[in-house]
């Protein structure tokens, strides 16, 4: 076993100390490497002397390197290393890799060999800790540049009227370039004013340990860039732009505050649920009041009617839309909010949900549509700070301005049935807590003890603790999303 002495701390550099225990046969030896080529990592070789092993006394146990143990949550390493006896639970940060070695004398060249080769090692496992979250975010790009690029190609047989060249892709790509240069500035900001994200006690304990002192309120820099291009391509004089940003800034402020109100109280609950559904709800009736009152453009003699497939075709509301889009607002708001729980997971899925609105509202009001592909490229933007793993996260201000952007959409042309589709994930993710908070109430009414049917909401969390990787759910997301983007500006162009 492994020990060392209380009076001998471990440093980070300077001169090779060794830590000896002697027992009546064994002999252990821990010998701290300290080397530039290990990246300014302590490195740990570990000698066992050949009375260690009985079944061949003159055979070296193994003298390739390899690694025992990593502290990194990418790989399987030691919980503790009190079960080593290496110190207190402040040093595990400082141990990157064991190295098991049966040389009895250990010379300072074969320690720099050592330190040389775990170096390589850890450069190696560094690349593929980065690569996931590169690699989603280009896959994503990359499906949303062709999609917009096919789009643009073919919308003079979706519109029958000729449009600029680049009509989404332009205001995709402006919107996109804005924002992730904007997060550079940004996000130090917010790291010295340190606006990091509070994780809520009931969350993954993992969360609440790996991404700690993580900024938020990323979505102070890239819904204000998003708007702002969709202004500055469509002009100033587009109502509906107008109505949907005024709304995407409405949910905006619920979300800043929820936030502020998050850091005051120093914990992540924020406003009351109640007052924020109030808010919400008022949000939506003020936009239905206006977009009562106002003149948009629209192939439409009439408001308030809802497109739908053949052969149901327009149906009108009356005095049932308001309604609608009250819950819609609420719906949405609060969908990309349960859905912003892993790195990348509401930014990805909100791009894909703009697209396809995008796609689904083109022949009725392009400069909605614009709206929707400036957005989308906003929440690409973001992605390069927010994919794994994050350096911001959106936070309140960020997701329920996303989802009001998304309802306002719907709101102005009637697309409520695209909007549903292409926003899938932020109903599953809805409907995952609504379940899991009436199966519980109802088992404990009927049993007295509650059960859930999770093992935690929202339904990213279950998928989590089941043992399924970060990156996996998110690419799962994304492919799920694509289709259902693919499906949503389908069935817009159809019900158009």
């Amino acid at each position: 076993m492994l020990s060392h002495s209380a009076d001998l701390p471990l440093t980070r550099w300077g001169l090779f100390q060794t830590l000896k225990r002697s027992e009546s046969n064994r002999r252990t030896t821990l010998i701290p490497i300290a080397s530039p080529f290990c990246n300014r990592r302590l490195v740990y070789s570990l000698k066992l002397s050949e009375s260690n092993v009985p079944w061949r006394r003159s055979t070296t146990l193994r003298r390739n390197l390899f690694r025992i143990g990593t502290m990194d949550e990418d790989s399987v390493g030691i919980s503790s290393l009190d079960e080593w006896g290496l110190g207190e639970s402040e040093e595990i940060s400082e141990i990157d890799s064991y190295v098991l070695s049966s040389s009895e004398d250990t010379s300072d060249g074969s320690i720099a060999v050592t330190a040389d080769r775990l170096g390589v090692l850890q450069k190696r496992r560094r690349v593929y800790r980065i690569q996931p979250g590169v690699f989603i975010t280009m896959g994503l790009v990359a499906f949303l540049v062709m999609l917009l690029l096919f789009v643009d190609w073919c919308s003079w047989r979706i519109v029958r009227l000729p449009l600029e060249t680049f009509f989404l892709t332009r205001p995709f790509f402006i919107s996109a370039i804005v924002t992730s240069f904007s997060g550079y500035l940004f996000v130090p900001l917010l790291n010295s004013l340190k606006i990091h994200h509070i994780f809520r006690k009931e969350g993954p304990v993992m969360h609440s340990i790996k991404k700690r002192r993580t900024p938020t309120m990323g979505g102070l820099f890239f819904v204000p860039v998003g708007i702002s291009v969709a202004r500055a391509v469509v002009g100033s004089t587009s109502v509906e732009v107008s109505g949907a940003a005024a709304a995407t800034i409405a949910f905006a402020v619920i979300g800043l505050l929820d936030d502020i109100s998050s850091f005051i109280k120093n914990h992540n609950y924020g406003l009351p649920a109640w007052l924020k559904v109030f808010l919400e709800v008022a949000v939506g009736i003020w936009f239905w009041f206006w977009l009562d009152s106002t003149h948009i453009s629209s192939p439409y003699s009439m408001k308030m009617l809802v497109p739908l497939p053949a052969p149901l075709g327009l149906i009108y509301l009356g005095k049932l839309y308001p309604f609608l889009t009250s819950f819609c607002f609420v719906s949405m708001g609060n969908g990309v909010n349960l859905t912003d729980g892993l790195d990348g997971l509401a930014g990805g899925t909100a791009a894909l949900a703009f697209i396809g609105m995008s796609i689904a509202v083109l022949p009725i009001c392009s400069d909605i549509s614009i709206f929707g592909a400036s957005m989308a490229g906003a929440c690409v933007g973001f992605l390069i700070h927010n994919r794994y793993k994050a350096s911001v996260f959106m936070g309140d201000v960020g997701s329920l301005a996303l989802g009001g952007a998304l309802a306002a959409m719907a709101t102005c042309t009637g697309m409520f049935f695209p909007l549903f589709i292409s926003s899938g994930i932020f109903v599953l993710e809805a409907l995952s807590v609504i379940l899991q908070v009436s199966h519980f109430k109802m088992t404990k009414r009927l049993y007295g003890v509650g059960c859930r049917l999770f093992r935690m909401a929202p339904l990213h969390h279950h998928l989590e603790l089941c043992g399924i990787r970060e990156q996996f759910i998110v690419t799962m997301a994304y492919f799920i999303s694509c289709a259902l983007a693919m499906l949503a500006g389908y069935v817009g162009l159809v019900s158009a």
